[in-house]
């Protein structure tokens, strides 16, 4: 009985491993200038499967979107992360809640100033996680670095 149940128990561990939050979303990120120093930040989620990607207003429950960029003394946020895409929010049981989140697709755009003609990088991490309409998967991480100026 207890090989049976450690049987188990290693099957779902790795079953898990291969299901998680960062397997489902494949990030791109660039950068585009936009006027004198300042440049747009796109960082592109394009989430496979029948998953859903939380906003960074989610709603009580799921882990929301979240952005953490290094400090870089030359580089200066020019307000919020914006979300691009098309957003829906739902009740959703598992949560007891109204969620808000994105299917296939969402673009997050952080606008930046370079100080002078300085060439650096917008460095950072992106917390997220998905869900269908079965399960969710274990919040992911993806570290990122994006070139800007110069």
């Amino acid at each position: 009985m207890k090989k049976i149940f450690t049987l188990v128990l290693t099957l779902v561990a790795t079953i898990s491993l291969f299901a998680q939050s960062d397997k489902q979303v494949k990030w791109t990120f660039e950068s585009k200038k936009i006027a004198e120093n300042t440049y747009e930040v796109h960082m592109t989620a394009e989430v496979g499967g029948n998953y859903h990607i939380y906003a960074q207003n989610a709603g009580d429950g799921p882990v929301a979107t979240t952005f953490n960029f290094t400090k870089n003394p030359l580089v200066a946020m020019d307000g919020a992360v914006k979300e691009m895409g098309k957003q829906k929010k739902v009740f959703e049981e598992a949560f007891n809640s109204d969620v808000r989140f994105f299917e296939k697709k969402v673009d997050f755009v952080q606008v930046v100033k370079v100080k002078g003609k300085a060439k650096t990088s917008l460095a950072g991490k992106v917390e997220f996680m998905v869900c269908n309409d079965k399960e969710c998967l274990p919040p992911a991480t993806v570290n990122f670095k994006v070139a800007v100026g110069g």
